[in-house]
């Protein structure tokens, strides 16, 4: 599966434990619509479990599967030792991580409903500081990816791909609602590649005007996630419809979206045409969705290869 490594990938985002607890229900048999506005709800949950987590991590986790040797670029806590370590073995590279003595790693309460919705409170602990990360220290980078973070962080890391020459993976998703309209109109303008799912492609939309098509008509790659429905790419003025990959249980959806971006990125870094890079993110995508937490699965390049082919009926040459 594995081809020539190009330069080097520096992946910025939240780092996080995340405290994962089913409900057995579904939020909107609860939830009245019209009485949001004195909204008091709540959710008897199942076998809650704490998780490694964060975008930044899930997304460098997976990227190191699929062979990578991505550079974490995150702001982490006095509690961080023994997922750095498990990060490290996995064969992401940690030493750039800005560790702070003096307060946690930002930590997920993750409530998930039957059909996948999910209701999440955060604290951000250390990942209040991830604009301290400085990308400018280091050198061969080829990709950046900028995923959920402190605000200013994200801010800053999009200036920063672009000083240091990087192409840069712009991934808002959650931090959306956090953001300013000049943060994100800076990261969409600078983005190579634009990743999100249909909810935060309309917020997109109604805060700049811009929907996929436009966003894609000066030649950024697009990519749209539709949970089950699959997803599309968009490149060059052209729509690749990407299939899912059959899943053999549906555990936990937390994390799936970090796959998928890690797998596409690294399929379109080995330099696989648009539609396969796709597959590759679905795939990987698919592989989360049937554990418990965003890095409780594993595979090796061989069982990788062989379930893309079972999946989609093409051998991964």
């Amino acid at each position: 599966m594995l081809a020539r490594l190009m330069g080097l990938i520096a992946v910025t985002g939240s780092v996080a434990l995340d405290t994962i607890m089913p409900f057995a229900g579904r939020f909107a048999d609860h939830i009245l619509i019209d009485q949001t506005h004195i909204l008091n709800v709540s959710f008897l949950v199942d076998r809650p479990q704490t998780r490694h987590g964060g975008t930044a991590a899930n997304i460098s986790y997976t990227l190191a599967l699929l062979g990578e040797r991505p550079i974490l670029c995150a702001a982490v806590g006095n509690d961080f030792g023994d997922y750095g370590a498990a990060l490290q073995s996995a064969g992401v590279d940690i030493s750039h991580a800005l560790v702070r003595d003096d307060v946690g790693t930002a930590a997920a309460y993750i409530t998930t409903d039957v059909d996948d919705n999910q209701i999440t409170a955060f604290f951000p602990g250390a990942m209040a500081h991830a604009a301290d990360v400085d990308l400018t220290a280091l050198s061969g980078i080829e990709h950046v990816v900028v995923s959920p973070d402190a605000p200013d962080g994200m801010a800053r890391h999009v200036l920063q791909a672009a000083e240091i020459g990087a192409k840069l993976v712009f991934a808002p998703a959650q931090q959306l609602s956090a953001m300013s309209d000049d943060i994100l109109n800076a990261g969409l303008d600078a983005a190579w590649l634009i990743v999100g799912n249909d909810y935060e492609f309309e917020v997109i939309h109604r805060r700049t005007g811009r929907d996929v098509e436009a966003l894609a008509a000066d030649g950024t790659l697009v990519a749209r996630t539709r949970g089950g429905q699959g997803s599309e790419l968009r490149v060059g003025g052209v729509v690749h419809d990407i299939p899912v990959a059959a899943a053999t249980s549906l555990v936990d959806p937390t994390g799936a979206g970090d796959a998928y971006v890690a797998g596409l990125l690294a399929g379109l870094r080995r330099g696989r045409p648009p539609d396969v890079a796709g597959r590759m993110g679905a795939l990987a995508a698919t592989w989360v969705v049937e554990v418990s937490g965003p890095q409780g699965h594993g595979y090796t390049a061989d069982q990788f290869d062989a379930r893309y082919a079972a999946a989609f009926g093409d051998a991964l040459d």
